[in-house]
């Protein structure tokens, strides 16, 4: 009789640890008997109950719970200029309820004519979380009905990015961490409705870590329509296809994009073209917002009577300086000795556009987090940047209070210290992104591949070798399949 063999079970893989691997938090764990043993064997040994995504849950769910408490006087005393921003709670729920029509007709922006800001899929989640909030009218208690409404939903998308997050990182889900902890998200997570974005994001980076282009296309074509900069994650697998020679990747996921940001836009367009197109070029007319360089320069211009730069110059400089960065990324994806992994490209990217944009607004801080926790896992640096980021967003609340109420200097944040505010949080982003470029350059440095791992977000190119390097030396590429072919 034949013997029947038992059937093979798929092994665990280790966990990559973060009181072993990280230098900061080994240090902090002291306190608690010092980082986990060496015969420890977290991700084989069965935790229990308290496996690392609920740990993971439980962990986004304080932080969720802190980010309602900054908003507390607000909830309680109403959204009013200026107690908003001395008080440190503003969001930009109350206010379109208030003044966008959502209170009257939750899908105003659909109506020939109203003019909308904001992409099609930030529009209908304005609109459906107003349409889902009872009662009629703008009383006191229907807007605290609708930010709670939008609250709650956003925190449930923050527990989705981090899950997502936790599950693109393979060996290392602890780093998800970082976007359940964030002090960017507890203070900024309920500004606007930006993490609709990052968590459809998350999502399709996910997806397509996993090989299903078409699904994770359909995701960020949805996440573009909601916050255009996620967009750029298809330029970043478009460096990685010409890399590894795979464009099939690039063109199946950009065409599922292109037909999902399509079908969600063009009702929009066909009912409300100007409207529409409003919301399209809507950045273009606008003046420097609030956290640019340009906006800075502008205030520092007017101080020592410098030309102020208006709105259409500032576009074509953000554009050209934008399209330097993406030049320079491009060169540093296709000069590396080792093909970049995913997450570093499409955080040099956003990274790249936040610091050239006209507009820099808080919530934009929400664009990098999960970004950061992918490309450079490392507690230090990602501590001290948010540190100074919840600087800057103290800073630009106090200055809109002065500039709101009109009060005197002595009693507010004066524009030198906005500036000095505004130039520290750009720095600090710009310190980060020449870490992930180090790391690019010298993968002995890269957190991520130090344990052995290629790229676990990469998808189709994980483990791939190179198909096309350019030469840092001559101005030839060097064609590993060419050179295989004549050997």
């Amino acid at each position: 009789m034949q013997e029947t063999k038992p059937p093979v079970r798929p092994q665990r893989a280790r966990l990559v640890v973060p009181s072993r691997s990280d230098l900061l938090l080994k240090n902090f764990t002291e306190l608690i008997g010092g980082p986990m043993g060496a015969r420890s064997a977290p991700g084989i040994v069965s935790p229990g109950v308290f496996t690392v995504e609920r740990v993971l849950i439980i962990l986004t769910v304080l932080a969720a719970l802190g980010a309602l408490a900054v908003k507390n006087y607000c909830r309680a005393n109403g959204w009013q200029t200026p107690g908003q921003f001395y008080s440190t709670c503003y969001s930009d729920f109350p206010d379109f309820f208030r003044n966008r029509s959502l209170g009257e007709d939750p899908f105003a922006f659909l109506n020939q004519g109203n003019m909308f800001e904001y992409p099609v899929l930030t529009g209908f989640l304005a609109g459906v979380t107003a349409w889902l909030t009872p009662g009629d009218g703008l009383s006191g208690g229907r807007i605290l009905g609708y930010f709670d409404i939008n609250a709650t939903l956003i925190a449930a998308v923050w527990i989705v990015t981090v899950l997502a997050t936790a599950r693109m990182s393979q060996r290392r889900p602890w780093d998800a961490a970082m976007v359940a902890l964030a002090p960017g998200i507890v203070l900024a997570g309920t500004i606007n409705w930006d993490l609709w974005a990052v968590g459809l994001l998350a999502l399709g980076m996910l997806c397509f870590a996993r090989e299903r282009l078409a699904l994770a296309g359909v995701l960020i074509g949805l996440a573009a329509a909601t916050k255009p900069y996620a967009a750029l994650f298809l330029a970043a697998v478009f460096l990685l296809s010409l890399r590894t020679g795979q464009l099939r990747v690039f063109l199946l996921t950009a065409g599922a994009a292109a037909a999902a940001w399509v079908t969600v836009n063009a009702p929009v367009a066909v009912a409300n073209p100007a409207g529409w197109a409003h919301s399209l070029g809507f950045t273009e007319s606008r003046e420097a917002g609030y956290g640019s360089a340009w906006f800075a320069y502008n205030l520092v211009a007017r101080r020592l009577r410098w030309q102020v730069l208006d709105p259409g110059v500032i576009n074509v400089l953000a554009l050209a300086f934008f399209l330097l960065a993406c030049a320079a990324v491009a060169y540093i994806a296709l000069t590396a000795t080792r093909r970049p992994r995913l997450a570093q490209l499409m955080f040099l990217l956003v990274a790249a556009l936040i610091l050239t944009n006209k507009v820099y607004s808080p919530q934009y801080v929400l664009w990098l987090i999960p970004l950061v926790a992918l490309a450079r896992p490392r507690w230090r640096d990602f501590l001290v940047w948010q540190g100074v980021e919840g600087l800057y967003w103290a800073a630009v609340w106090m200055y809109l209070a002065q500039v709101s109420s009109q009060g005197p200097t002595q009693h507010n944040i004066d524009m030198p210290y906005y500036v000095l505010a505004v130039t520290a949080h750009m720095l600090v982003t710009a310190y980060l992104m020449v870490r992930v470029v180090w790391d690019i350059y010298d993968p002995n440095y890269d957190p991520v591949r130090r344990h052995h791992l290629d790229d676990p977000q990469g998808g189709s190119f994980n483990g791939l070798p190179d198909w096309l390097r350019l030469s840092q030396d001559r101005s030839q590429a060097v064609l590993p399949w060419r050179a295989k072919h004549h050997a």
